[in-house]
């Protein structure tokens, strides 16, 4: 992998790890499901116009829309409102690896290796002493939420890897169109219109820009730019290479989170992050990488 690669895909990973600082200013703003339909609208919108539609079948771009898409920032945005603190919630997704690999075995009879299973088992103790921590701070259901909003990208995963797309980034432009609609009724069945016009109305306060300030790197930095970088280094050199940098996310995701938000974490989130993404790490790492670009395109 040459060096200019290398920089990307560092340089990626901090896009996306800076992306938990983004959603938190646009959490701010906008209550959580609205922000996701927002978030999805703004891409889909030109989407629609300009990129070719993948040439797959409806009921996997359905699938990958709905499980990536709604799923995913459905609960993740709701926990993150909830509480769930920024830098936490970039670690605790980093499950939908381990998920992707049990999803598969089960749905998919795909054969999961020793070096997988102990992979898994390590990340599964690692969240275990999260959440047991959290619930020792009345603060549990954010953590189920994110955990939840990993087995909802783990189900788009497996969507995306049955599409087979020709050109994975278009594929991910278009899963933007489905959750738009669902988010939006979603919205209004738990939020309310008011909560969503009020955050509109209110777009020219301090909050409101910081949100717009937001919602706009997640859009732009964190989706089109991130994911556009991530697919092309896919390309170009094998993905069990490439793949291990989107460690860096939760790394570059606490740290941020430690500077901007002054989230303090603990010895025990420490030490169970290292052993998360240790686990994630070695069950990722194969001989044949089974990990495929569509697969490790974060938040």
């Amino acid at each position: 992998m040459a060096i200019r690669d290398r920089l990307l895909a560092v340089f990626v990973a901090v896009l996306w790890g800076l992306n938990f600082i983004a959603i938190h200013a646009t959490l701010g703003q906008f209550p959580p499901m609205f922000a996701g339909a927002l978030r999805f609208l703004l891409i889909a919108i030109p989407t629609v116009f300009l990129v070719p539609r993948p040439r797959v079948k409806l009921r996997y771009l359905l699938g990958y829309g709905l499980g990536f898409g709604t799923g995913q920032f459905a609960f993740l945005f709701v926990a993150m409102h909830l509480g769930m603190p920024t830098g936490l919630a970039s670690l605790v997704l980093q499950a939908s690896a381990p998920f992707t690999v049990l999803l598969g075995a089960v749905l998919l009879r795909e054969r999961v290796s020793g070096r997988q299973l102990a992979g898994i088992l390590l990340a599964v103790a690692g969240m275990t002493a999260i959440a047991w921590q959290q619930s020792a701070h009345a603060a549990l259901l954010p953590v189920v939420l994110t955990l939840l909003a990993a087995l909802s990208w783990a189900i788009g995963n497996l969507s995306m890897r049955r599409a087979e797309p020709d050109n994975p980034l278009h594929l991910t432009l278009w899963m933007s169109v489905v959750p738009p609609l669902p988010m939006l009724a979603l919205s209004s069945i738990f939020e309310g219109p008011g909560a969503a016009w009020h955050s509109l109305a209110t777009l020219g306060t301090k909050t409101g820009l910081i949100g717009l300030v937001g919602l706009a790197y997640v859009v732009v930095f964190g989706t089109v730019v991130g994911s556009g970088i991530w697919t092309t280094l896919m390309r170009r050199n094998p993905a069990g290479v490439v793949a291990p940098f989107s460690l860096l996310v939760p790394v570059v995701g606490l740290t941020a989170s430690f500077f901007i938000l002054g989230e303090v974490p603990t010895v025990l989130t420490l030490v169970a992050a290292a052993v998360v993404i240790g686990g994630v790490l070695l069950g990722s790492l194969r001989r044949k990488p089974a990990v495929t670009p569509e697969e490790l395109l974060p938040v």
